[in-house]
């Protein structure tokens, strides 16, 4: 085709001013098509975008269908150029198309940069092992591999790094480029000024742009798949003149005849990966730099104030209703602050400006004065009523029957039918769960509507959506209420829109998930955690495959630890049986078999330092849950044997025994005198201080206000205590004051009272020996007692 040239109008994204000034141009050009830079496959999302009932900011989110996943977000604010051009369109009946490459070839390039980045790690691996072994101190230059530069997120951004813009900023002796790119281009409100402006601003990019190659080449691209585009509307008969290309100001000079568009060839020869496009919500703190969003702006709910005032004409009083916003906020939390000190920060915020030869104070001068009047000089003190007026807490909405995946559809079926729908906010709400029936309810799904969230609520968390998160209950044993948190945000929807990968709706894919999991699952005490997430997410049928899996896995193991985790777990979900409406009785015998293995196995396991000793203590801790929630099944005679061999034992982990001794003290299985005895052989002169101290410590983990009445083991501890020489006696006492660390005030009174009154001493006294934080040397003191091999004993 022969040398063209079409109107372009080149933009930053999310440019208030851009959009502004870009409604003026197609005024003035009256086109007949507008392009604008987007993906080509997402012309068919048009009519959605530009509905009446769609609320920005949304995004055109694109994904692979397959594995490994790849995302590509395109957000849209009301201020945003590309937006504004779509809804002008529609109000004039101008055809309007997206130009740049298609999510296919978009998705592709992102597997391309992932490769070459895992080559170039490779290379710099085996570069470092070569210097290492030659001597060298492996330091490297940057290299064309592209090893120093950033990875590609899965977030669309066409921006360049912000060393090239900074230049800019520097020239204009402006403290960073967001305020340079405010008070020259978004302040601008000259006809036609903008749009030259932003063309040889884009011009001075690309003479300005570092020598990055596999950048350069990814926008060479991209340029030329334009010029292809507008090359097939001008071949469809429309004139040059009634064309307007809308496009980021780096692309907006190359956009003509001059340069080449790309060919057939060219186009069949770009990798793809299949995609398919959604529209999903999106909110001002994912557009906000703060979220790492790499095209976004720094303050999206301050750049809307500023589209508004350029829509109402008074840009001149924006500085006055940013500060009075602030205000307001800072009042809602109880910090007053007057009419007055907010007109003397407009002032300061235009004297500010007029220093800088501005037209209008530009954000960072309204945050300057706003720290000065109304922060009093302490920006700590207003960071959020800033945060709150430059940021936003926005989220998009979409109307019903707008462009989405099965499973984001089902998502929204289940919230209205469930009455979650009104907690789908930015803002964390707390939600109390009654999974009891309702007998009051006139319907079964009202009767078992918080059972039914519950269940939608935990297969949202086994896929890894946010939008929930269960809130630990203090009592363990109530099995029939559940909090949680609930917030959305776009990165849920991302998530959502990625587990159609696993099915179609959210009880597929959570299924799938399971059975992928299994499928992998080499462990009992993970497969028992599985039984119980597919209990509480009300897939009986997985819950029947980990169980399998479980069975299987136990003939393999008898590792104490992991087998108790298993039958506390199935305990658990026994217990849920009839709040859960499902049958337990398959889980019996399972957990009978594992609560043999672990009653088996527990003396062997007993032999270890004081780190594994650890997590063995939870674990008997969880199998007498066990022996106690269901001992008309159990070996529970079996089970107080071995305690009581572990208790009596000299060679195993004191912590171990001490802890032991007092699940049979607990279950009134030791009387005072035989537990006086106990505490008088341990803590004697001839056993060493830190096994005697380790004994009483596990001893001192349950019960305790048991341990508190029990005056004839507070006369024992006094009187080893007393026996101690000077040595021992410090040795003893950073071991006691660990056991009684993790004490209450109210308990270690309690104690010094007890002692005070064995050694005859003020009860002050004694607490200044129990409550002393333990120092460094005796910390190092405890280490070393880590490191001590009990095998040796």
């Amino acid at each position: 085709m022969s040398a063209w040239q079409i109107p372009v109008f080149g933009v930053r994204h999310l440019s208030p001013a851009g959009a502004w000034h870009l409604r003026r141009y197609l005024d003035e050009v009256r086109p007949k098509v507008v392009l604008v830079e987007g993906l080509a496959d997402a012309d068919e999302l048009v009519p959605h975008i530009t509905k009446k009932a769609t609320k920005p900011p949304i995004a055109i989110l694109a994904y692979t269908d397959s594995l490994p996943v790849r995302t590509l977000v395109y957000p849209l604010a009301r201020y945003s150029p590309e937006y504004q051009a779509l809804h002008w369109a529609k109000e004039h009946d101008a055809r309007v198309e997206f130009i740049d490459l298609p999510s296919d070839i978009f998705l592709a390039l992102q597997d391309v940069e992932a490769e070459l980045h895992e080559r170039a790690r490779h290379a710099a691996e085996e570069a470092a092992k070569e210097d290492k072994g030659s001597g060298g101190h492996g330091d490297t230059e940057r290299d064309e591999t592209g090893a120093s530069e950033e990875p590609v997120t899965n977030s669309w951004s066409p921006e360049r790094p912000a060393s090239v813009y900074e230049q800019f900023a520097e020239r204009s002796h402006e403290p960073d480029y967001e305020t340079y790119w405010e008070r020259q281009f978004e302040h601008n409100r000259s006809l036609n000024s903008y749009r030259l402006s932003a063309f040889e601003f884009g011009r001075a990019l690309r003479d300005l742009e570092e020598d990055r190659p596999r950048w350069r080449a990814e926008n060479l691209v991209r340029e030329a798949y334009m010029r292809r585009r507008i090359e097939a509307v001008l071949a469809s008969g429309v004139k040059p003149e009634k064309i307007v290309a809308v496009v980021g100001a780096f692309h907006a000079p190359v956009l003509n005849g001059e340069y080449p568009a790309m060919t057939d060839d060219e186009l069949k020869s770009l990798r793809r990966r299949s995609s398919k496009l959604t529209l999903m919500p999106y909110s001002y703190f994912k557009l906000s730099s703060q979220s790492g969003y790499g095209a976004g702006n720094l303050a999206p709910a301050y750049f809307e104030l500023l589209w508004n005032a350029l829509e109402q004409g008074d840009i001149h009083e924006l500085p006055g209703r940013y500060l009075s916003l602030v205000t307001r906020h800072l009042r809602e939390t109880g910090t007053h602050r007057s009419t007055a000190e907010v007109i003397e920060g407009v002032r300061l915020a235009r004297t500010l400006s007029a220093l800088k030869d501005g037209s209008a104070p530009t954000l960072r001068d309204l945050r300057d004065a706003a720290v000065t009047l109304l922060g009093h000089g302490d920006r700590g003190s207003i960071q959020e009523a800033l945060a709150r007026v430059d940021v936003g807490t926005a989220i998009g909405e979409l109307p019903k029957g707008v462009s989405r995946t099965s499973i984001q559809e089902d998502f929204e079926r289940e919230m209205e039918s469930l009455k979650l729908d009104k907690y789908k906010t930015t803002v964390k709400q707390e939600l109390t769960l009654d999974l009891r029936e309702n007998r009051r309810a006139k319907s079964d799904e009202a009767a078992f509507l918080d059972l039914h969230r519950s269940s939608f609520l935990h297969r949202l968390r086994v896929l890894e959506i946010g939008f929930a998160a269960k809130i630990a209950s203090g009592q363990q044993s109530t099995t029939w209420a559940e909090k949680w948190h609930v917030q959305w945000s776009p990165e849920n929807e991302i998530a959502l829109v990625e587990a159609v990968l696993l099915g179609e709706t959210v009880e597929l894919a959570t299924g799938y998930k399971f059975k992928t999991q299994l499928e992998k699952c080499a462990s009992i005490a993970e497969a028992a955690d599985m039984i119980r997430d597919a209990c509480q997410c009300g897939l009986m049928s997985s819950m029947e495959l980990a169980r399998r899996r479980l069975q299987e896995l136990a003939t393999e193991t008898s590792e104490f630890v992991a087998v108790a985790h298993a039958a506390h777990q199935l305990g658990q979900v026994a217990r849920y049986g009839d709040v859960r409406q499902f049958d337990p009785e398959p889980l019996l015998p399972l957990i009978e078999e594992l609560f043999v293995q672990g009653t088996l196995s527990l003396f062997a396991t007993a032999n270890c330092d004081n780190a594994a000793a650890a997590g063995v203590l939870i674990a008997i801790d969880e199998l007498n849950k066990v022996s106690l929630e269901f001992h008309e099944r159990v070996e529970e005679p079996m089970w107080i044997e071995r305690l009581q061999k572990l208790a009596d034992a000299d060679d195993r982990n004191p912590v171990l025994s001490g802890y032991a001794c007092a699940i049979l003290l607990e279950r009134g299985l030791i009387a005072n005198e035989s537990l006086a005895c106990e505490v008088s052989r341990r803590l004697s002169p001839g056993i060493a201080a830190d096994l005697g101290a380790g004994w009483f410590e596990g001893l001192s983990k349950r019960n305790r206000y048991a341990l508190l009445a029990r005056q004839p083991l507070w006369e024992q501890l006094a009187e080893y205590v007393t026996s101690l020489d000077d040595g021992q006696f410090r040795r003893a006492l950073v071991f006691l004051r660990r056991a009684f660390g993790s004490f209450s005030p109210q308990e270690k009174r309690h104690i010094a009272e007890n002692l005070g009154e064995c050694w005859g001493v003020h009860a002050d006294t004694a607490s200044e020996l129990i409550e002393q934080p333990l120092t460094e040397q005796e910390e190092q003191t405890l280490s070393d007692l880590n490191e001590f091999d009990f095998g040796d004993l």
